[in-house]
């Protein structure tokens, strides 16, 4: 049975020997299927072992950032895991993101090496990175490539001067068998939506990273022996990492998915025997598609999943009636995913709710009224607050953001609606701001709207979210420079070209003024008003 940690969260542990443990118990046991290849535990620690010790001889060491451009694949964790070893901090970046939002990411974070997979999915990565600005690039040292046994492509002349690291030698280095790393270092950085268009970069440490990952493995019920895990949520995102490092503690196998797809999860999901996997509710939708049995997946217990999409609302229901019980989750970054959990064991009503029982012993939730300022009872709407041993070290490199949000006694201000039901369980009910669900990630507007104005048309940019038969899309209006002509197209195209996909418009209109309400307290959009509008929009057109 893997070691169980305090209820208190003192038993304070790093990723390195999170996963040693494992390895050390029960070396042949496997850890991961990819791509057709079994990973075991022993394997996978000694490829990470390998990996730091090239890293070490390369110069990197404590507090070096190296950002991860990586699909969910065996090498991105064993790299995750080898920097874990030498201090190094993991910096999370999406494979879907765009030159503006790698460039930013890279840049801010100081990151000295960057990793990634130039033919995966024909995605031109290389392209992409020569894009970025170079002053963006000032700090970035390294190109780290995995090839998948693709020979290796040269590097693009903008990136001139950088070193180009073949993972495989890495991965040929002598090993590093000890640890550099403290507890309280930091080891991961997620990206978030901010109150500006620029994410703030959340820091985790080791101890919160695998404090969560023995609560999530002991509340799951994830430490029985017949536990197989399918890993369908990127591993760049707290929802994918959470999932991955609680399995690995807990010594049981990941199902690993680079990219998803209904009928390829469904067949991974009877060729494992997968018993429990965490989504979001369209993934799950479309594995129920792809399945024409009445018992579509037999050896399914359980699994958590994420309203992202208003179009599933009946999907806890209609799974259930296929025989695949999904229960409710909630998490943010800055908490981490899995947080809380609905009970397997409630009825489709209550487990189709968000949030749920606190999975930490350790953690608190409360909820504040939003205008007064004082503590409400339980059953009483407000803003969530919750603490906990996976709570976030800091926004990196941001003080006063990391003050904004953590009160004088620790509690995260989550920016979310709800209700407590008592000391350890709660219901969420909505987000308070304006950030909106994306592609299944968290987004805010103002990014888009930044990226819209860097075009010479506009002058003034607002976006909010609609709802379409695809799930929910961001819409913009903009007001152009009158020395400029409006065209759509154009506009869109230079959002493909710079962001991610799931955040490009599915529409833009053009506006003359933005319609706004007067108060006492200024003049404010109407944001309400423009959502109207883009429904109207989407249905004219």
């Amino acid at each position: 049975m893997p070691a169980r940690r305090s209820a208190t969260g003192a038993d304070r542990d790093t990723v390195g020997r999170l996963i040693d443990r494992p390895a050390a118990r029960e070396p042949q046991n496997p850890a991961l299927f990819d791509r057709g290849k079994t990973w075991t535990y022993g394997a996978l620690a000694a490829e990470s072992q390998r990996l730091a010790g090239g890293l070490k001889r390369l110069g990197f060491g404590a507090g070096d950032r190296v950002a991860f451009w990586l699909p969910n694949i065996a090498q991105y964790l064993a790299l995750h895991i080898a920097c874990a070893r030498i201090g190094a901090i993991t910096v999370s970046v999406n494979t879907r993101f765009q030159a503006s939002e790698v460039g930013d990411i890279v840049e801010r974070s100081g990151c000295r090496a960057l990793v990634l997979w130039p033919s995966f999915k024909k995605i031109p990565f290389l392209q992409i990175l020569e894009r970025v600005q170079s002053t963006a690039l000032a700090q970035l040292e390294s190109i780290i490539i995995y090839a998948d046994g693709e020979p290796l492509p040269s590097l693009p002349g903008t990136l001139a001067g950088r070193s180009f690291i073949d993972y495989q030698e890495l991965a040929s280095c002598e090993k590093f068998t000890g640890d550099d790393a403290q507890p309280e270092n930091g080891v991961v950085v997620f990206t978030t939506s901010g109150t500006t268009a620029a994410p703030k970069f959340v820091l985790h440490s080791h101890a919160s990273i695998t404090g969560h990952a023995s609560d999530v493995m002991e509340f799951f019920g994830w430490c029985k022996p017949d536990t197989v895990i399918l890993q369908v949520v990127p591993l760049c995102g707290t929802f994918g990492h959470a999932q991955a490092m609680a399995g690995l503690a807990a010594g049981r196998p990941l199902v690993m998915m680079p990219v998803f797809s209904g009928p390829e999860a469904t067949d991974l999901m009877h060729q494992h025997k997968v018993t429990h996997c965490n989504g979001s509710d369209e993934m799950f939708a479309r594995m129920l598609d792809a399945s024409d049995a009445p018992l579509a997946f037999p050896s399914f217990q359980y699994g958590g999943y994420a309203a992202f999409n208003p179009v599933y609302q009946d999907i806890v229901a209609r799974a259930d009636k296929r025989g695949m019980k999904l229960v409710g989750l909630w998490g943010m970054s800055e908490m981490q995913a899995l947080y809380a959990r609905q009970d397997p064991t409630e009825t489709v009503d209550v487990r189709h709710r968000r949030g749920g029982r606190l999975v930490s012993k350790a953690a608190k939730v409360r909820v504040r009224d939003t205008e007064q300022g004082t503590l409400l009872p339980h059953g009483e709407v407000g803003e969530l607050e919750v603490r906990g041993p996976s709570r976030m070290s800091e926004y990196f490199g941001d003080t006063v953001a990391s003050q904004s949000v953590l009160t004088d006694d620790g509690f995260v201000r989550t920016g979310d609606l709800g209700y407590t039901e008592n000391d350890q369980q709660f219901v969420f009910l909505g987000r308070m701001g304006d950030a909106i669900r994306l592609g299944g990630f968290l987004v805010n507007p103002a990014e888009i709207e930044a990226h819209l104005q860097t075009h010479a048309a506009v002058d003034r940019a607002q976006v909010v979210a609609v709802d379409t038969p695809q799930g929910t899309r961001a819409f913009a209006f903009v007001i152009t420079n009158r020395t400029q002509a409006f065209d759509e197209s154009i506009l869109l195209a230079h959002c493909a070209d710079g962001i991610a996909g799931f955040k490009v418009p599915v529409g833009i209109q053009k506006l003359t003024r933005f319609p706004v309400t007067e108060s006492a307290n200024g003049v404010k959009i109407q944001r309400s008003r423009l959502r109207e509008m883009a429904a109207d929009n989407l249905k004219s057109g």
